[in-house]
């Protein structure tokens, strides 16, 4: 029965990806050419509402629905892991023109050939998975 929350929320969040051109490949192209604010707007106001939902979360000592802690623990500040997954994942997002929460998106508008992508970045995680342990902290 908790499983359909989430499906419920991954539905709204998808309608609102669609709807608001945030799965537009024109909308990612005209945003990596810095032809218009749409796509940075959606984007800062992500970025707005998470940091004010985590220090919620913080403050308020929020549990998960399960009742479970949330682990809020902070993370390893090396440079060159997130420089280097940035730019796999920029580089992934200008090439196919989306990043994963419109891929699913996309695929689910009909966008068949998206599938090529959701493979290809399913098949980059299980590589990463295969070598995490292997790379430098």
């Amino acid at each position: 029965m908790k499983y359909i929350t989430y499906v419920l929320i991954g539905f709204f969040f998808g309608i609102i990806m669609y709807k608001s051109e945030a799965a537009s490949w024109f909308r990612i192209y005209e945003m990596f050419e810095f032809g218009a604010f749409h796509m940075y707007g959606i984007i800062g106001s992500a970025l707005l509402f998470g940091v004010l939902g985590v220090q919620y979360i913080k403050r308020n000592n929020i549990k998960a629905m399960g009742g479970q802690e949330m682990q809020l623990k902070p993370k390893d500040k090396s440079i060159a892991r997130y420089l280097i997954g940035g730019i796999i994942f920029g580089l992934g997002w200008a090439l196919a023109g989306a990043c994963p929460g419109p891929m699913y998106v996309l695929a689910g508008s009909g966008y068949i050939s998206i599938l090529v992508v959701i493979a290809a970045a399913l098949l980059g995680t299980f590589i990463y998975g295969l070598v995490r342990t292997k790379l430098p902290h």
